[in-house]
């Protein structure tokens, strides 16, 4: 085995540490309302530019207020949207998909994430159990991983044969077409990561807690299997980027850049503009004399511990 290309031990806890801190960031992210960047976690701030964190976050949010334009065109305008996020395990695009929706309406844009087919859904046509995610009019749906399993995971895995193979890639060109003409904007977007960056991810993984449930059995073995997903992530890209749909390659290894970079390029992708709104107006509420509010009971109420 090659040790050489492999980063040395202390720069690896280096990286890890550095990927930690980062997730620190990412559920500080996923709380802060009140744009108070200067009030983030100092000790934090030992350890990372806080300049580059400061533009990081101001760029975040002025581009998730453009998303909750985008989606408010898409509800006014009656659009159906359908973004596909693809990549190896550990790539980035569970972050990216949370920092899209955020902010939004999940009752305008929706995730999509399909477990493993069931024993009915294996006899389905393959795209049905996916086509019953599709977005009606006025919807986004995002999909954290999609019918390019196949192309992927199940090809790699020995999931399907070689003849379910070759008709995926038969079918998916007309697929989509399909979709386009029907009106869907499709979008898709393969997120590339290095070997080394993976492997350092996975590390991460391992050693904490809270992520520990987002390593798998089959993550593990896609770790081993690198090149046979290289050469299908290969075939896929070059067998179905067509102009209908072509595919969009996000560099990810920093996942923070990767973040910003396919949040503006989705932006870019549609024709979207502010819609107006009528000024809200809060009405006063009303009251009545005979109107008495009734005590909770003492044992319904949750002790306050903190």
């Amino acid at each position: 085995m090659l040790t050489s290309a492999l980063p040395d031990h202390e720069d690896l806890m280096q990286r890890i540490a550095r990927d930690l801190i980062d997730s620190y960031d990412e559920e500080l992210e996923l709380e802060i309302e009140d744009r108070n960047i200067d009030g983030l976690d100092p000790a934090a701030q030992h350890t990372t530019d806080k300049a580059a964190r400061q533009a990081y976050f101001k760029e975040l949010f002025r581009l998730q207020g453009e998303l909750v334009k985008l989606q408010d065109w898409v509800q006014h305008s009656k659009q159906k949207v359908v973004i596909l996020f693809e990549g190896r395990d550990a790539a980035g695009k569970g972050g990216v998909i949370k920092r899209i929706t955020q902010r939004l309406n999940p009752r305008v844009a929706r995730v999509a994430a399909l477990p493993a087919p069931n024993d009915r859904e294996r006899t389905q046509w393959y795209f049905q159990r996916y086509a019953a995610h599709l977005p009606a009019a006025g919807e986004m749906v995002l999909f954290d991983r999609s019918w390019y399993n196949r192309a992927g995971v199940e090809r790699v895995m020995g999931f399907c044969s070689d003849d379910e193979y070759e008709e995926f890639f038969r079918t998916v060109p007309e697929f989509e077409k399909m979709l386009v003409r029907s009106g869907i904007k499709l979008i898709k977007y393969w997120f590339s990561i290095t070997d080394d960056e993976q492997h350092m991810r996975f590390l991460g993984r391992i050693h904490d807690p809270l992520k520990q449930w987002k390593l798998s059995p089959m993550d593990l073995e896609s770790r081993r299997r690198w090149e046979e997903y290289t050469k299908a992530k290969e075939i896929m890209l070059e067998r179905t980027h067509i102009p209908e749909a072509p595919w969009w390659v996000v560099q990810a290894v920093d996942k923070k850049k990767a973040r910003l970079n396919c949040i503006s390029h989705l932006l870019d992708q549609l024709p979207y503009r502010e819609v107006p709104h009528p000024p809200v107006d809060l009405p006063a509420r009303e009251r009545h004399a005979d109107y008495l509010r009734q005590p909770v009971p003492a044992h319904m109420i949750v002790p306050e511990i903190y």
